[in-house]
C-alpha cells in the first residue's frame, strides 16, 4: 500500500568534483560543520547513503538561523544520498541554493576539519551512516574535540551511530551515561530490513552497548533528548526540532518560521495518542489542507502491522487510520482498517 510519504533520499550530482580545501583552524562560534555518510551507491540500492531530507533540513535551519555551514563525509568530494523525493520543499530550497549545492556536491573531508573549532557538530542519518562513521577516527577525534571545547554534539536518525565509542580525555566515552536516541529497533525492523543483515548492530542495542540510556516515542514520531550538549534525534521527523534544539544549545534564539503539513501531522498522531483524540479530528476536519493526510493514514497502517503490537498499539492505529479515511479517497485504506480490526480480535 504505497501511502507512506517518503523518507528516503537520493542522488543529488554525478559529476566528480574535488574536495573543498581547508586550513583555518581558528574559532568558529558562528559555524556548524554537518557530517554525512560517503558509503552511498546508486541512490542506495547497491550500498546505503545519506538522507537527503536531513541535510537539507537541518542546513535550511541552521542558515535561517545566521550560522555558516560547513559539509564533510569520510572520503570528501561527491557523496550519494539514498533516493528522494527532490519536490518538497527543503530539497528543492537546497538545490536552488547555489552555495548549499557547491559544498554538498564538494564535500570536505573529515580528514581536513578534525582539529577545527566549530561551535556544533551535527551528524546526519540514513543508513549508510552505520557503516563508515562509527569507525571513522577523523570524526571521533573531531567529536571529542568539539565537546571538550564546549561545543554542541548532535545527532539524528541513524546519525548517532556516530557517537558510539567516542574517547574522551579523561578515558571515559562521549556518550557512556548519557541520555540518548536514534532510530529506534521497532522503526528499524518495519523501514529497514533490507540492509539489516549486513549491519553491524542495531542502532538502539549499540547506543545501549555504548553504555547510553536510550529512549524513544512510537515511530516515525518527533522525539528528541538533550542531555547538556549532546542533542539526537529519533528519526527523519526529529529533524527540524533536533537542528532547532542545537540552535538553542548555542545559546541563541531559533528563528521562527512555518510548520510543514507532514510536521503538523506527525503533532496530530502524537496528540492523538496522549488521548486528545476529539480536539485532533476537529483540528483535521477543519482545514485538512493544513495537513499531509495520507501520512496520517500510512502511520496509522504501519503502527497496526508492527511486529508484537498489543491491543492498545492496534487501538490507536486504527483510530488514526479512521480519522484520516474521510479525507483521503483510497480503497485500500478501509482494507487496511478491516484488517487491523481482525487483527485487534486476537491481540492480548
Amino acid at each position: 500500500m504505497k501511502i507512506l510519504a517518503s523518507v528516503a533520499l537520493g542522488l543529488l550530482a554525478t559529476a566528480a568534483i574535488p574536495a573543498q580545501a581547508s586550513t583555518d583552524t581558528g574559532a568558529r562560534p558562528d559555524r556548524v560543520l554537518l557530517v554525512i555518510s560517503s558509503n552511498g551507491v546508486d541512490q542506495g540500492q547497491t550500498r546505503p547513503g545519506f538522507e537527503m531530507d536531513e541535510l537539507s533540513q537541518a542546513y535550511a535551519v541552521f542558515a535561517d538561523n545566521g550560522l555558516t555551514v560547513d559539509i564533510a563525509s569520510p572520503k570528501g568530494g561527491i557523496v550519494v544520498a539514498d533516493k528522494f523525493n527532490p519536490k518538497k520543499s527543503f530539497n528543492s530550497r537546497f538545490a536552488d541554493d547555489r552555495v548549499a549545492s557547491a559544498k554538498l556536491n564538494a564535500t570536505l573531508t573529515l580528514a581536513s576539519v578534525r582539529d577545527q573549532h566549530y561551535a556544533a557538530v551535527f551528524v546526519v542519518g540514513g543508513k549508510g551512516a552505520m557503516f563508515d562513521l562509527p569507525v571513522d577516527v577523523d570524526l571521533k577525534s573531531l567529536l571529542a574535540q568539539t565537546y571538550e571545547r564546549g561545543g554542541v554534539i548532535s545527532a539524528v536518525c541513524h546519525g548517532p551511530a556516530a557517537l558510539m565509542n567516542v574517547p574522551m580525555k579523561d578515558g571515559t566515552s562521549l556518550i557512556a551515561g548519557r541520555a540518548v536516541t536514534g532510530l529506534s529497533n521497532e522503526e528499524e525492523l518495519l523501514f529497514g530490513k533490507k540492509w539489516l543483515p549486513a549491519f553491524p548492530v542495531l542502532l538502539e542495542d549499540g547506543l545501549r552497548g555504548a553504555g547510553a540510556r536510550f529512549s524513544e516515542a512510537p515511530m516515525m514520531l518527533n522525539h528528541v533528548v538533550t542531555d547538556g550538549r549532546i542533542i539526537t534525534g529519533q528519526n527523519p521527523y526529529s529533524t527540524f526540532s533536533t537542528a532547532e534544539a542545537v540552535v538553542r544549545a548555542m545559546g541563541r534564539k531559533v528563528a521562527p518560521r512555518e510548520l510543514l503539513a507532514e510536521e503538523h501531522s506527525i503533532a496530530l498522531i502524537s496528540q492523538m495518542l496522549a488521548g486528545d483524540t476529539k480536539a485532533a479530528q476537529q483540528s483535521l476536519n477543519a482545514n485538512p489542507a493544513r495537513y499531509d493526510v495520507p501520512l496520517i493514514a500510512a502511520w496509522g497502517l504501519y503502527r497496526s502491522k508492527t511486529p508484537g503490537a498489543d491491543r492498545k498499539m492496534i487501538e490507536g492505529a486504527i483510530a488514526i487510520m479512521e480519522t484520516a479515511l474521510p479525507h483521503y479517497d483510497e480503497p485500500q485504506l478501509a482494507a487496511a482498517i478491516a484488517e487491523a480490526r481482525t487483527k485487534l480480535a486476537t491481540a492480548s
